[in-house]
């Protein structure tokens, strides 16, 4: 930063701050910060601008390192939304500009002053903005790895029968981790049947019925039987109209009849004892 403009901006930071302030409090009604209170807006913002003024004196090495870099980091983890620093960054470059060019005759027509305070802000909003979507990223990565482990399990429920219940939509990627699963958890719990439950399934279509056959199809190459499960009235007249074969493999209403059929292909049943 050019030491003139270091100067000027830390000369007048009192009157940028107080300048900005004023403007980013118009931000309040955004829904997202509306569950925030005063003295936590207040002392954000506060913090926020103290943070932007101390950039002033760091290099660009320093600024990756930077207390402003901590700070998104802590606005990210409680939620802020990423409009608030855009548009704040924005505000602030405004605040700056007025203040200093009210504030400093010499340089109110000086086109590479204020040139230069438009590069600092800029560093800046790239900065932040590639950390905050950086930190985003490899939120929604962790999210999705923890689904994926947690999408598609297979259940042992009695000897030699499992259970894998499927919720949400199944897209490709799914399908192909539901088919490992499968064939994984076939060989681990030595299933002899396996019922695929696609009561949490919202939408049954042409794809994901080719998936599903595919996987009854794989478990029957391993040696095991495969009933599907958890059709509902409105799925099963889609798969009518779709004229989708699903004769290959049993199907069953609920989770309940599929485990009697299950019992049933190997040689057992649920008998009520008599009191």
């Amino acid at each position: 930063m050019n030491s003139v403009i270091k100067d000027i901006v830390l000369e007048h930071k009192e009157d940028i701050t107080d300048s900005w302030l004023i403007e980013i409090r118009k931000f309040r009604s955004d829904d997202m910060l509306q569950n925030i209170s005063d003295k936590m807006y207040e002392n954000t913002n506060r913090e926020f601008a103290n943070n932007l003024i101390l950039t002033v004196q760091k290099t660009d090495e320093e600024l990756e390192h930077d207390e402003l870099i901590q700070f998104a980091e802590k606005l990210i983890q409680i939620g802020w939304p990423l409009n608030y620093i855009t548009r704040g960054l924005q505000e602030f470059r405004k605040a700056c500009v007025e203040i200093i060019s009210k504030r400093e005759e010499n340089s109110q027509n000086n086109l590479e002053f204020f040139k230069k305070i438009e590069d600092w802000i800029d560093d800046i909003v790239n900065l932040l903005v590639t950390q905050y979507s950086g930190s985003w990223e490899n939120t929604v990565f962790l999210q999705k790895m923890a689904l994926k482990e947690l999408s598609a399990p297979l259940i042992p429920v009695f000897e030699n029968i499992s259970v894998m219940p499927l919720i949400g939509t199944i897209d490709t990627e799914r399908a192909k981790l539901i088919m490992e699963n499968l064939l994984e958890g076939v060989i681990e719990h030595r299933s002899q049947v396996v019922l695929i439950d696609i009561t949490g399934v919202p939408v049954v279509d042409t794809m994901v019925a080719h998936h599903i056959i595919q996987a009854s199809e794989a478990v029957r190459l391993v040696g095991a039987k495969c009933i599907l499960v958890g059709i509902r009235p409105e799925i099963a007249q889609t798969i009518v109209n779709l004229g989708i074969d699903l004769g290959k493999f049993p199907t069953k209403s609920t989770l309940k009849k599929g485990i009697e059929s299950a019992l049933e292909l190997t040689q057992r049943e649920i008998v009520e004892l008599k009191k």
